[in-house]
Parts: structure tokens; sequence; C-alpha cells
């Protein structure tokens, strides 16, 4: 992946290591976060923002159940929160406020 910040965008040579040719991809997933070519980091939130309602829906079916109160904390904290807070120094503070709000949504 190329990051160019140049306002005029131009095409990038190919780049080549020990001879064979790299592939230049507009976003990469290292680590379970998705970083794209501008660094912005809305691929990244839609992404987790999908996963973390996934697991929203056992919890419900936890509270369906009616278990007890602390057994819906650690689901929450062993399953959502651990999705949310998944590598957030690197790309919180750099996102959008609708990205951050999105999130604080979940996070209620």
């Amino acid at each position: 992946m190329v990051v160019d910040f140049r306002r005029a965008r131009q095409d990038h040579s190919p780049l080549a290591i020990n001879g064979s040719s790299v592939e230049i991809v507009k976003n990469i997933k290292f680590l379970g976060v998705h970083i794209t070519e501008n660094l912005t980091w809305t691929l990244n939130t839609s992404s987790i923002t999908k996963r973390a309602q996934q697991r929203l829906y056992f919890l419900q079916k936890l509270r369906e159940a009616h278990l007890p109160s602390p057994i819906f904390t650690t689901f929450y904290r062993g399953t959502v929160e651990s999705i949310l807070s998944s590598c957030i120094i690197t790309w919180f503070g750099n996102c959008t406020a609708f990205d951050r709000k999105t999130l604080q949504r979940i996070g209620n």
C-alpha cells in the first residue's frame, strides 16, 4: 500500500523487491485493523461495528434466558468490549465524529 498525501495525485511507478513485483492495494487488514491508503478509519470502524453488533445479539439471548447480571457484564466485556477496544490507541484519535458516534451507540 502506498500512503500519499500530495494534493496532485499521480500514478506510482511499479514497485519491485528482489525482482518480484509488489501489488499496490487501496486497503489492507493487518492484525485485525483495516488500514486504508488515505489513513481514514471508516472501513475499520464499520468492520468493528458489524462484529460488535453480531455479539450483541447473543447478549440479548442471555437476557431472554433471565440470567444474573454478572453474567451479562462478563459476556459484554469478553466479547463486545474487547472488539470495540482492539488496537483503539492506533485508530480512535483520528476517527470522524460520525464514526465515534457509531461506536458509542454500541458501547452504551
